[in-house]
Formats: C-alpha cells, sequence, structure tokens
C-alpha cells in the first residue's frame, strides 16, 4: 500500500492525536476546556514574541496599567535585554523574559499573560542561573523581581538565603544527572 504523504505534519502533535490520549476520556466540557488552554497558551506565546520586538527596537507602548504596556515599558525603561538565556549546564538553563545588571543590580522582570497565578520560584532560578553562569555571589548584589500578571506588578527582593541553596541544587542535580549519563554509555 502507498501510504499519503503527510511530511509536512513530522514532528508535531495533534490534540486528538495518540500521544496526546487523554483526551479519550474527557467529557464536552474538558475537551472545550483544553482548547480553550491551547488557545491562551498560543496567544501568550505571541504576545511574548511580541513584547520582546517591541524592547529589541526600543518601542514603547502607550502608558497604560495594562500588563503587557508595563511590561515593556519599564523594560525599556530600565534598558533591559529582552528573552536572554540564562546557561549553567545543557541539564539546567532557561530564558529570562527581560533582564539587565548594571551597578551590581540585577534586574529580572517576567511576563505573564494566563490567568494561573504566576510563582516567584521561576525568577529565583533565573536568579541563580545569573549567578552561577556570570560567577556572581547574590551577596554581593542587590536583586529585584518582578512578575506583570493581571494588570498588576508583583516585586519581590530575594533574600542570600534563597538564591545560593537553588544554586547548590542545580549544581548538585547537574552532577547526579551527569553521573548517570556517564553510567548509561
Amino acid at each position: 500500500m502507498k501510504f499519503n504523504d503527510h511530511s509536512n505534519l513530522e514532528g508535531l502533535h495533534a490534540l486528538l492525536g495518540g500521544s496526546q490520549y487523554h483526551w479519550i476520556n474527557y467529557d464536552d466540557e474538558k475537551m472545550a476546556k483544553t482548547y480553550k488552554s491551547t488557545l491562551a497558551k498560543e496567544k501568550g506565546t505571541i504576545l511574548h514574541e511580541f513584547a520582546s520586538q517591541c524592547i529589541k527596537l526600543h518601542q514603547k507602548l502607550p502608558d497604560e496599567e495594562k500588563t503587557l504596556n508595563m511590561f515593556v515599558n519599564d523594560a525599556l525603561g530600565f534598558k533591559m535585554t529582552s528573552e536572554q538565556i540564562l546557561y549553567y549546564s545543557d541539564n539546567c538553563f532557561g530564558t529570562a523574559d527581560a533582564i539587565c545588571f548594571r551597578n551590581n543590580f540585577l534586574r529580572i522582570h517576567d511576563l505573564k499573560t494566563g490567568t494561573v497565578q504566576a510563582h516567584m520560584e521561576q525568577l529565583l532560578i533565573y536568579t541563580a542561573l545569573f549567578c552561577l553562569e556570570y560567577k556572581v555571589k547574590p551577596a554581593d548584589i542587590k536583586i529585584e523581581l518582578r512578575i506583570y500578571q493581571s494588570n498588576k506588578v508583583l516585586y519581590y527582593e530575594p533574600q542570600v538565603d534563597e538564591i545560593v541553596p537553588i544554586m547548590d541544587k542545580i549544581k548538585r542535580f547537574d552532577k547526579i544527572i551527569n553521573d548517570i549519563r556517564k553510567s548509561e554509555e
């Protein structure tokens, strides 16, 4: 038999596909909710791309108390870098939505476009990654983290005793993963 050519779909997964098999047990309401969640994720990706382009192009948005506008305008005001990868190893890295470090002051801002309440842990990990990658001691710098969500800004100034344990855990877990890889070779 000659099968139909669907090479344009290689590497993709359909919402109602076999690898996403849980849908087979959904009722209509759950399916609708799942699809709406997928649409929200896609919209979030587009908004992040838009915000990044605004920052890279130095394009200010109208001064309104809207999540996107506040995020972009603050990033521009602080002369932040958009979508910066912070790297410790192939096992541990992440992308900060907006970041800057000058005069021993680290700022990391995160844009949240969904309705699920954001948590500061993501930004604490980015802080630890920054300190590890650039060999900066958290005790030697000032840190401000911000989450932009639901037309509000959540500010947080973490303490050294919050960052150092994350740095230690990254190093320890990275070693565990690498040791397992070596033993599997």
